[in-house]
């Protein structure tokens, strides 16, 4: 595991960002692993900066979200879906066929995880999943006590994050919210990984999951086991790890 330290939030953007745009470049018709949320979303801003600077091939590029919420609309702008279609895909030009999330609304949610999984597998390998971190160091919707052998799955929804989008899309409090997400083993089959997380509010699940011990009750602590793993902080989130721990600093 390799890892870099920012000394800015725009520096900590701009250094994630030509990470993926150096993995696209080297690997145009690859299959792509995002990830949505606050940190994720200032990284694709910078993304698509750089492609509009100094651009590079995204036709032949596949990309996915790594989880979507269930029993809302995908014109929801909270929805995964509309999250990166409308910071990556459009603006990256890159083609909607070659864009593959699961349905937010079904009857059988078992067999689009199935399903979700076997789309992935005929684009395969994953390339590169982009990840974020939650502060209980959850992974996708993967929450503490996720088996690290879980495949595709719905998981429960946070509460606090259940609330808001019911005060968001008015769901009414009979509608099954939930989070169909890869599972942990799926994220670990991934060729590389590029973690990220910034602000002083993940100083302490990084420090947990980079450096303590391996266990579900902090799903990205199975990190430490991936073969191809990079992780990008800016100096907040690194704020309880020493200098001599870090693999790299920039």
């Amino acid at each position: 595991m390799t890892i870099t330290v920012a000394n800015t939030e725009k520096e900590f953007y701009n250094l994630a960002a030509w990470r993926i745009a150096e993995e696209i470049s080297n690997k145009p018709d690859a299959l792509f692993g995002f990830s949505t949320g606050r940190t994720t979303g200032g990284i694709h801003a910078a993304l698509v900066e750089i492609y509009n600077r100094y651009p590079f091939d995204t036709s032949r590029l596949t990309v996915f979200g790594l989880d979507e919420i269930t029993n809302v609309s995908r014109d929801y702008f909270g929805s995964c879906y509309y999250m990166l279609l409308n910071e990556l895909v459009k603006p990256l030009g890159i083609p909607v066929e070659n864009y593959i999330m699961p349905p937010t609304h079904s009857n059988n949610f078992l067999r689009e995880c199935r399903d979700y999984e076997n789309a992935l597998s005929a684009r395969g390998p994953v390339a590169l999943q982009i990840l974020g971190i939650g502060e209980n160091g959850h992974i996708g919707f993967n929450q503490p006590g996720s088996s690290f052998g879980s495949t595709a799955w719905v998981s429960k929804m946070d509460p606090e994050l259940d609330s808001r989008i019911r005060r968001e899309t008015g769901s009414p409090p009979d509608a099954d919210l939930g989070g169909l997400t890869l599972g942990i083993k799926n994220i670990m089959q991934s060729k590389k990984i590029l973690l990220v997380a910034n602000g002083e509010r993940k100083a302490q699940i990084i420090r947990d999951a980079l450096l303590g011990p391996v266990t579900e009750k902090v799903p990205a602590s199975v990190l430490q086991l991936h073969p191809d793993c990079e992780v990008i902080l800016d100096t907040e989130a690194a704020g309880k790890m020493r200098d001599e721990e870090f693999g790299r600093r920039n």
